[in-house]
């Protein structure tokens, strides 16, 4: 008997056989980490706002004394 519902959702595309594609795996892994990361530091700079002026300061401080 055929489905009438609403397609259920896949989990993202996994490689037919174990090891065919690591590289993209990792890829995908290392992207998700990169927008949490992301999301978290954004959160963070809102819920702390001189903190994260104080690190932008820092931060400017070291990249005008640092040598190509």
């Amino acid at each position: 008997m055929p489905r009438t519902g609403p397609p259920t959702r896949r989990p993202a595309q996994q490689p037919t056989e174990p090891g065919s594609d690591p590289d993209g795996e990792r890829r995908r892994r290392r992207a998700q980490f990169l927008r949490e990361l992301a999301e978290a530091r954004a959160l963070r700079d809102r819920v702390q706002p001189r903190r994260a002026k104080a690190a932008r300061l820092r931060h400017a401080m070291r990249m005008r004394t640092f040598r190509w």
